[in-house]
């Protein structure tokens, strides 16, 4: 595996950031146009509540900065620690497949119990990425 193989998968999510980012924006500014919203009425959270209607990229954006937070975490844990093994490997790309399509769902047609289901799943993943990390780290 190459040195750097593991830095990979936060690339990927980094990209999903900026594209779901987009998207965000890109929503928001056609309903600010749209419905013609001045920018200042939205100058806060609240007020941004209140007259934008949709919010699910927003939501989506600020869950990418939750529980990603310890996967880029446990990337660099196990860059660090030398335990870039296939199976971190794999648990790293499938935690950001499954977040892929937790943005997708959540970003369109938004069922929330398919979201939620994607949502555990890829938290089970990275919780079981934490114990490969742990167990490796306690081996020394």
């Amino acid at each position: 595996m190459g040195d750097n193989a593991i830095f990979l998968p936060a690339v990927a999510m980094a990209v999903l950031t900026f594209v779901v980012w987009w998207r965000m924006y890109a929503t928001r500014i056609a309903q600010m146009k749209r419905e013609g919203i001045h920018p200042q009425a939205v100058a806060t959270s609240a007020q941004a509540t209140a007259k934008l209607t949709d919010s699910r990229a927003a939501d989506n954006f600020r869950n990418l900065f939750e529980l990603p937070v310890l996967f880029y975490l446990a990337l660099v844990v196990a860059a660090q620690a030398q335990l870039s093994t296939t199976a971190v490997l794999v648990l790293a790309w499938l935690f950001v497949a499954l977040r892929v399509v937790h943005s997708w769902i959540q970003c369109t047609y938004n069922k929330v119990m398919h979201r939620f289901y994607v949502y555990v799943t890829g938290g089970m993943v990275m919780w079981t990425l934490w114990g490969v990390l742990g167990y490796g780290l306690l081996r020394g």
